[in-house]
Order: structure tokens, then C-alpha cells, then sequence
């Protein structure tokens, strides 16, 4: 079965707001350019940037999909296979369970939130969501814990009871 995915309001404002950021830090130091030393930094600016952009993109969720042996989360580049035999516990949690998370590293805002983050409420976590709303729990038998946000959460994790 799979799940769709879709960013929140601050996720697409900070996508926007990031991407007009790297357009005009790339076409501005091209107006600027003096001397050659000037236009070697900046192809090497545009080329880092360039670069993050293109892996937060790579490996944002797109979409989430159970299948009888498997939860796979889906990426442009390279899905995340968890075998369904190593998830404990799959649980609907609100924003007051997760508390003040911190990302500790990864990506927060641009085309979502995934990586490393933590939280005093539930320690450390990987994130695989487009969205501060509508957040499940999956925790693993190693107690290691995974955040991801489905659009719809009850048939989620109801497709893991089925």
C-alpha cells in the first residue's frame, strides 16, 4: 500500500526561500566578478551549492509504501528498506510528544525534515517526514526510533495491524 507525502506551509516557505537565496548568491557573485581569482570562487560557490541543493533533493520522501515483508520509504535516490519483522511498535504521536527536537544532522525545511534529530521527550530519532504534522512513531526492536508523516497516518499504521 503506499502513502503520499506533503509538505507543510514552513517546509515550502523555507524551500522557497532557500531556493531564491541560492539563485541570487549564484547570479549576484557573477555581476561582481574583478578579477579572476573572483570568478574561480565563484564557480566553486555555485558548484557547492548546486551540490546541497541537489542531495536535499535526492534524498527527500516522496512516499511511504507497506508491503507484507517491508516498509520502504521512498526517495529520488536510493529507498530506505525496513524489514517489517525488525519494527516493534508503530504508533499516531502529536507535537507534544516529540517536544523541541533538535536536528543534530540533516536537513530541516528544505523539501522536509530527515536526518538525525533529537528530542529531551524521546532521544534520538531519524526523520523521514515532510511535515511537523501528522507524525507516527515506528520503533525498532534495537529501540532505534523513526519519525514519518504519511498523509494519512490512522490507515498507516493501521496497514501494520492488517
Amino acid at each position: 500500500m503506499l502513502f503520499k507525502t506533503s509538505l507543510d506551509k514552513t517546509a515550502i516557505i523555507i524551500t522557497i526561500l532557500i531556493t531564491l537565496l541560492f539563485v541570487i548568491i549564484i547570479v549576484t557573485q557573477f555581476f561582481i566578478i574583478g578579477s579572476y581569482d573572483s570568478y574561480q570562487r565563484a564557480i566553486y560557490v555555485t558548484i557547492i551549492l548546486l551540490i546541497l541543493y541537489c542531495l536535499a533533493f535526492l534524498f527527500r520522501p516522496t512516499a511511504y509504501k507497506v508491503t507484507g515483508d517491508l516498509l520502504i520509504i521512498c526517495r529520488p535516490f536510493k529507498n530506505v528498506r525496513i524489514k517489517r519483522t525488525d519494527i516493534r511498535k508503530v504508533a499516531v504521536i502529536n507535537k507534544e510528544e516529540i517536544g523541541s527536537a533538535i536536528r543534530t544532522f540533516g536537513v530541516g525545511g528544505v523539501f522536509g525534515y530527515y536526518g538525525c534529530f533529537a528530542s529531551f521527550k524521546l532521544g534520538s530519532m531519524t526523520w523521514y517526514a515532510t511535515r511537523k504534522d501528522n507524525a507516527v512513531l515506528i520503533t525498532m526492536e534495537n529501540n532505534r526510533k523513526i519519525l514519518v508523516t504519511p498523509d494519512e497516518r490512522e490507515a498507516f499504521v493501521a496497514a501494520f495491524s492488517a
